[in-house]
C-alpha cells in the first residue's frame, strides 16, 4: 500500500513539474521583447540565476529517477528556448538602433542656418584692422567712470552741460564732482587711463560702448560705440593727424575717399575740427543722405590740449600729440547705407540676416 501511494505521488510530482514547464513556455511565447527594459526584464525572470528556469532545474532533484531524463531535456528545451527569443530580439533592436542611426549618403543635405555677426561688430573689427595696421594698439577700460577720468582730466570745466544730469547717467552725484560716478560718455576716459599708467610715445585706439541721455530716435540713441584714437610723442603735428585720418577714410570707403576738416571746439583738442569724408552714395554729387553737399560727417578730432597733457603728468612742452574719435552707428550707417539706428539695437533678425555672408 505504501509503495502505491508513493508511486503515485511520484506520478503528481512529474505533472506537476511538467505542467509548469509547458506554463512557463507559454509565458514565454506571451512575452514582447521590443525595447532594452523589456529585454533586461526578460532575461532576469526567465534566463538569470534567481530566474523561474533556474528554480525548475534547483526542483529537478525532486523528480524520480526514471523520470529525470525526459523532464531534464524538456527543462533543457524550454531553457534553449527562451534563449533563443531574448537573442533574437535583442539582435533585431540592434539592427533597428544601427538603422536607425545610419546616414543615407543619398539623401540631400539638410539646411543648416547659418549665423552672422553684428553689423556693429563687423565695422568695429574692420576700424581696429586698419589703425592696427599702422601701429595702433587696443586699449580697454571700464564702462563706469568717475569724474576726474571722464570729465576733469579731459579739461571739462564745471559748468560744462555734459556734466548735467540732463546729459549724462549718473551713479552717483554730490555737491563735490570728486565723488560723481557716470556712465562713460565717450572712450576718452580709456585714453586718460592709458596716459596715466604709460610713457610716450603712445599710439592707441578705445573702442568701446559709451552713453548719453538721449531720447531714442532715428538718429539718436541712450547708448552707441565708439572708437577714440590718441597718438603722443615728439613734435607730432595736425599734418600728422590729417594724413592719418586720410588713410583712415580710404581704407574704409575706397581709394577715392576724400576728406575735408571743418573748425570745431572740444574741451580736450585745441585746436579742434570736424572730418567729412566724400559721399559714396551720390559719388561727391549731392543726395538726400548728404543734404546734397557731396559731404558726410564722420568724426571729431584735434590736437591734445596742454592741460590735458600735464593732467596725466606729460611735459607739454616736450611731447605733442592728436586724438580722435568716431561713432561706430555712423560709420556702419554710412558703409550699409542704414537710415535708423535703432535697428542695431532691436535685434530684429530680418535686419540682422543681411550680414550673414559678413563672418
Amino acid at each position: 500500500m505504501n509503495s502505491n501511494v508513493f508511486c503515485s505521488k511520484s506520478v503528481e510530482r512529474d505533472l506537476n513539474m511538467i505542467e509548469k514547464i509547458e506554463l512557463i513556455k507559454k509565458e514565454i511565447e506571451a512575452v514582447e521583447l521590443l525595447n532594452a527594459e523589456q529585454l533586461e526584464g526578460f532575461r532576469i525572470q526567465y534566463l538569470g540565476t534567481k530566474s523561474k528556469i533556474k528554480d525548475l532545474f534547483n526542483d529537478l532533484k525532486s523528480v524520480p529517477n526514471e523520470q529525470k531524463r525526459e523532464t531534464g531535456q524538456l527543462l533543457n528545451g524550454l531553457r534553449n528556448f527562451a534563449q533563443e527569443k531574448y537573442d533574437y530580439a535583442k539582435e533585431n533592436a540592434s539592427t533597428s538602433e544601427t538603422e536607425k542611426n545610419k546616414i543615407d549618403l543619398s539623401r540631400p543635405e539638410d539646411k543648416i542656418t547659418i549665423g552672422s555677426r553684428h553689423p556693429l561688430s563687423l565695422v568695429r573689427t574692420e576700424i581696429i584692422e586698419i589703425f592696427n595696421r599702422i601701429g595702433f594698439k587696443v586699449s580697454e577700460g571700464p564702462e563706469i567712470e568717475d569724474d576726474w577720468h571722464n570729465f576733469s582730466a579731459l579739461n571739462f570745466p564745471p559748468e560744462h552741460p555734459a556734466r548735467d544730469m540732463q546729459d549724462t547717467f549718473f551713479i552717483q552725484k554730490g555737491d563735490n564732482p570728486k565723488d560723481e560716478i557716470a556712465l562713460r560718455t565717450h572712450t576718452s576716459s580709456v585714453q586718460v587711463r592709458v596716459m596715466e599708467n604709460e610713457k610716450p610715445p603712445i599710439r592707441t585706439i578705445s573702442p568701446g560702448r559709451v552713453y548719453r541721455n538721449e531720447a531714442i530716435s532715428a538718429r539718436a540713441h541712450c547708448f552707441f560705440h565708439q572708437v577714440e584714437g590718441l597718438y603722443i610723442d615728439k613734435d607730432v603735428s595736425f599734418a600728422d593727424l590729417k594724413q592719418t585720418l586720410l588713410y583712415f577714410a580710404k581704407e574704409m570707403f575706397g581709394e577715392k575717399a576724400q576728406i575735408r576738416l571743418r573748425p570745431s571746439y572740444f574741451p580736450f583738442t585745441e585746436p579742434s575740427a570736424e572730418v567729412d569724408v566724400s559721399c559714396t552714395i551720390c559719388n561727391s554729387k549731392g543726395c538726400n543722405v548728404c543734404k546734397y553737399t557731396g559731404w558726410l560727417e564722420i568724426l571729431g578730432c584735434g590736437m591734445v590740449d596742454p592741460n590735458v597733457l600735464e593732467a596725466s603728468n606729460i611735459d607739454s612742452k616736450e611731447y605733442s600729440g592728436f586724438a580722435f574719435g568716431m561713432g561706430v552707428e555712423r560709420i556702419a550707417q554710412l558703409k550699409y547705407r542704414v537710415n535708423d539706428l535703432r535697428l542695431y539695437s532691436e535685434n530684429d533678425v530680418r535686419f540682422l540676416k543681411q550680414f550673414t555672408s559678413g563672418i
